[in-house]
């Protein structure tokens, strides 16, 4: 079966709810509008590792490209007292600073590739697994193959993307929340510890920047 763009998505306030989206031109930042606001709290960032019920929060975009929760301007008191519900009344929000930060804007690299065949082996929603790109047309396991090739995306010629695929991602507990009850099932990332090796997913870069779009043919290129 031929490989192709299943899903794109952005989470434009990290450790919220995402959104998927039909297309992207992917840069060296990865998805544009990803990661653009975080939670702070005075030890550092604040991520849903520890703080679950952000997950119950959304982030989008609005149309000028600035960061929205649950439809809400992230600069307004209103979209603060969201967050502080769900981490904390000494939490804050701050944009983030590539320059600044050293990088830590995204927790590895800045694209997190999925595949269909993984997803329906782990047998759950694929929003456990927080992907920027869902791969279809994929046998069984064979993203563990991948790390180190290139996918090569789209029907756009020179305009197409080449993303690099580094390795396999560590999976953490965030993926124990369920995206629409909030409820937590420990045994979701100890069956990825037995069944995976605690890896689903793949670590991913931008080679080539360039427009991607839900149904794109993609060819793995090693």
């Amino acid at each position: 079966m031929a490989l192709f763009i299943a899903g794109i998505w952005r989470y434009p306030v990290k450790s919220l709810a995402g959104e998927p989206i039909s297309s992207a031109e992917l840069d060296a930042n990865g998805v544009p509008g990803d990661r653009l606001v975080r939670v702070m709290g005075p030890e550092g960032v604040r991520t849903s590792r520890r703080h679950y019920k952000l997950l119950g929060l959304h982030g989008s975009l609005d149309g000028f490209g600035q960061a929205l929760i649950n439809g809400i301007p992230w600069v307004d008191d209103e979209a603060l007292a969201l967050v502080r519900g769900a981490a904390g009344g000494d939490a804050w929000l701050e944009a983030t600073d590539d320059e600044a930060d050293g990088g830590a804007r995204f927790d590895i690299l800045p694209l997190l590739v999925a595949t269909d065949g993984a997803v329906s082996a782990f047998g759950r929603d694929v929003r456990r697994l927080r992907p920027n790109i869902l791969v279809g047309g994929v046998d069984g396991l064979d993203e563990r193959t991948w790390p180190g090739a290139d996918l090569v995306v789209g029907a756009h010629g020179a305009n197409g993307a080449i993303i690099h695929l580094d390795s396999l991602r560590g999976r953490c507990p965030m993926t124990t929340v369920d995206p629409d009850t909030l409820e937590r099932d420990p045994e979701v990332l100890k069956d990825i510890g037995r069944r995976f090796g605690g890896q689903l997913a793949l670590n991913a870069d931008v080679r080539q920047s360039g427009l991607i779009s839900v149904r794109d043919a993609v060819e793995v290129r090693r």
